[in-house]
């Protein structure tokens, strides 16, 4: 098992400090992997039961809190073809937990102690309470207009808090430096996060009988929950369990859309996007993501596409779930008015069975 450079192939021996590239680019995790159900805890609900999928030893101690195995429902009893995958109820209430478990487990068998990261809110909830359960000291470094709900989240696992002023590109930046010398447990850089995440795909997957669905839409800001998905159906593929990939399809804000615009235009590579003003959508504003080559990628292997939608659809979103009995932040509500436009554009057809993630709980966007 070993780090490999996305852009130029250099290869690292995997250490605590070592989260990208001398050439500065985002690096990948090469190593073997089995998808099946925990043999030695057949019972286990939670993500750990893909634990032979998993680069973690057989003798680390797991650092978990139950999290995975949310609920796959029927958004609408008449449209059963839709379905929706209720990750907001992982234990700090997003999907971030998956990525977080799986990061923190393989720092504390590293013997870590500090950790720095830098997020909007949800990931840094994530990696505090995993870091409080590991017995990791944590400072998370968030845009000063991150909800209060999510600050006095984080500080209430004991991470230390440090607000950036400027938007979310400004707190990656600040973090910078801190990470020369402590361990930057980060949800974008960190491929051990994306080895967490693809059990989106295997749960999705084994909820449905072992076999994949049509499409699957999600947000995408750095791309953390796209390039999971990415990863965890191909890697069924491979293992001969799903015949074929489904077709990822991303939403984005419109003051904040990279992936779409290279989408839209057929291009060749992601160009940085000036945020054009505010979003409902905090936790998906991504100038440049970090692995910006590897989303394209992705968008083409899976025959991909990608939408945006403004803050008038986002807030018809949430109203469309809150009637449905699901209160999701705002992030998570883009997939509602996406779905539609997937279906006006002819991407999403009559009787394409199609998973949509709803990514955060409501309570977290709470003031």
């Amino acid at each position: 098992m070993q780090y490999q450079c996305a852009t130029c192939n250099t290869t690292y021996q995997i250490s605590a400090l070592r989260y990208k590239c001398d050439c500065g680019s985002p690096l990948n995790l090469v190593a073997d992997s089995r998808i099946l159900p925990n043999a030695q805890v057949p019972a286990a609900m939670s993500l750990w039961r893909y634990r032979e999928a998993l680069p973690i030893g057989e003798e680390t101690e797991i650092v978990t809190l139950g999290e995975g195995m949310t609920p796959l429902v029927s958004l609408d009893v008449n449209a059963p073809e839709h379905f929706v995958k209720l990750d907001y109820l992982c234990p700090t209430g997003s999907y971030k937990d998956r990525g977080a478990s799986v990061l923190l487990t393989h720092l504390k068998a590293l013997g870590v102690e500090k950790v720095v990261e830098d997020s909007s809110g949800n990931a840094g909830a994530a990696i505090a309470a995993y870091s409080a359960r590991a017995g990791i000291h944590c400072t998370i470094y968030c845009p000063e207009s991150t909800s209060t709900g999510k600050l006095r989240q984080i500080s209430a696992y004991g991470a230390e808090l440090k607000l950036v002023e400027g938007n979310r590109m400004a707190t990656t930046e600040a973090v910078k430096l801190a990470a020369e010398t402590t361990c930057y447990a980060s949800h974008n850089w960190h491929p051990f996060f994306l080895e967490g995440t693809k059990t989106l795909a295997y749960e999705i997957t084994e909820q449905l009988g072992w076999r994949a669905p049509t499409h699957v839409v999600c947000p995408v800001g750095f791309g953390s929950i796209y390039l999971g998905l990415a990863i965890g159906f191909r890697e069924l593929q491979t293992q001969g369990i799903i015949e074929s990939v489904p077709r990822l399809l991303g939403v984005q804000p419109d003051v904040c859309c990279p992936i779409y615009n290279a989408y839209a235009e057929n291009g060749t590579a992601i160009s940085r996007m000036k945020q054009t003003g505010d979003t409902l959508a905090e936790g998906i504003t991504a100038e440049l993501p970090i692995r910006a080559d590897n989303i394209l990628e992705a968008l083409h292997l899976t025959n991909g596409a990608c939408t945006t939608v403004n803050d008038t659809d986002i807030e018809e979103g949430m109203e469309t779930l809150a009637a449905k009995g699901i209160y999701v932040e705002p992030t998570s509500a883009v997939v509602v008015k996406a779905y539609q436009k997937f279906q006006e554009t002819g991407i999403i057809q009559e009787g394409d069975f199609t998973v949509s993630i709803l990514t955060g709980i409501g309570l977290k966007a709470s003031k």
